[in-house]
């Protein structure tokens, strides 16, 4: 078992979460004790920290400080939550890479099975690779979302690293991500040829200000992700204060909180992942954006509707818009107002998604007769 392989959070620790406010998140947090046989009865939610960022292009800017993260989320107040989660502690740095990694991916597919939703924190972003890899024999077609100001695609020729891993993964063999989307891509920071990759593959991206323009375009992609990786990089560096950060158009600390709650509040979303923690320099209010960033996602985990989205659900209203030679199909939800798509699915292969998640615009646009650029991409990929 791979459990073995953790640290667990040390007991000075635990002492002072379990003394927090009932009324805080410590009323809903185990801890793992490093039992051979862990009782997962009832949990919803893993946190888990890696403490290897050998693969990471950032320069190391502090130490892992998980514990000041803890230490601050738990003491949060919730609200009306009936999350229950378990902090399984530390992965420490193998031998090398691959070990660090083989146990991460043996975790993940172990809480996968389970319906457990892992939180990771990392250590660098080439781990979200083995967050997706832990889906195999689990789940055929997976769909990424990664928040980041790069595609993170690179050399796939060249040993994987924080900005090649999405590379790897389209390379790698089984084929099992369906869609890869961006949100947040600075076109100053990406080649051209990796745009021009994007497009040929049918992946999508939105534009940092796209985003900003009408952040609820988000909300739809990661409603149709199956696992959301934050390069944390992305962050504005006025946000945080850090002067030797120097990503200075970047997401506020208000849009990432925004973007960690759409991804919890995704009955999709099987895992978040938050990285390169260690690239950044640890202050207080890099600890409190980091903290805050998961108890959105918890929050909106806490707020999941678990909706069954098929064609026959009584709570579902359809609509068909002919528009040039197709009949766009979409359904809305009657008890979240959310829309969906029907992808065709020409080849009746069971694996490939017969609905996608969209919005309001989408279905506006379509009787406007203008066909949905996301419905495009996704009819192909559905016909090969």
């Amino acid at each position: 078992m791979a459990f073995e392989y953790l640290e667990p959070v040390h007991q000075e620790l635990q002492d002072r979460v379990n003394a927090f406010p009932n009324q805080s998140l410590s009323n809903f947090v185990s801890f793992y004790e490093g039992e051979s046989d862990i009782d997962f009865k009832d949990i919803d939610s893993a946190l888990i920290c890696i403490k290897d960022a050998r693969s990471s292009v950032y320069e190391q800017k502090s130490d892992f400080f998980y514990n000041d993260i803890r230490t601050q989320l738990y003491q949060m107040y919730v609200g009306n939550w009936k999350l229950k989660m378990i902090d399984l502690g530390d992965i420490q740095q193998g031998e090398q890479v691959s070990d660090t990694a083989f146990v991460l991916k043996s975790i993940l597919a172990e809480l996968y099975r389970k319906a457990i939703v892992p939180i990771v924190l990392g250590g660098s972003q080439d781990f979200t690779f083995y967050q997706y890899r832990a889906f195999d024999g689990i789940q055929y077609m997976v769909n990424l979302t990664g928040v980041d100001h790069k595609f993170d695609l690179g050399n796939s020729d060249l040993p994987m690293d924080s900005q090649s891993y999405v590379g790897k993964m389209i390379i790698d063999e089984p084929y099992n991500l369906f869609n890869y989307c961006n949100l947040g891509y600075q076109t100053y920071l990406s080649p051209q040829e990796e745009i021009d990759l994007m497009d040929k593959l049918f992946f999508e991206a939105l534009r940092l200000g796209e985003l900003k323009h009408d952040f609820t375009r988000a909300e739809p992609i990661l409603r149709d992700s199956d696992l959301a990786s934050v390069d944390i990089n992305c962050v504005k560096s006025s946000e945080i204060a850090d002067s030797n950060h120097k990503n200075i158009n970047g997401f506020s600390t208000f849009e990432l909180c925004k973007l960690s709650r759409y991804a919890g509040m995704s009955d999709k979303l099987s895992s978040f992942g938050i990285y390169e923690l260690q690239a950044m320099r640890s202050s207080e209010g890099f600890i409190h954006l980091v903290s805050q960033m998961l108890w959105y996602f918890m929050e909106g985990f806490s707020l999941r509707l678990n909706e069954a989205v098929t064609e026959e659900n009584a709570n579902f209203t359809k609509y068909s818009v002919p528009i040039q030679d197709e009949i766009l199909i979409f359904f809305k939800s009657e008890l979240s107002n959310r829309w969906w798509i029907k992808i065709p699915n020409e080849n009746n292969n069971e694996h490939k998604p017969t609905l996608l998640a969209c919005d309001l615009q989408d279905y506006t646009d379509a009787v406007s007769s203008i066909i949905p650029d996301r419905w495009l991409k996704a009819k192909y990929k559905n016909s090969i």
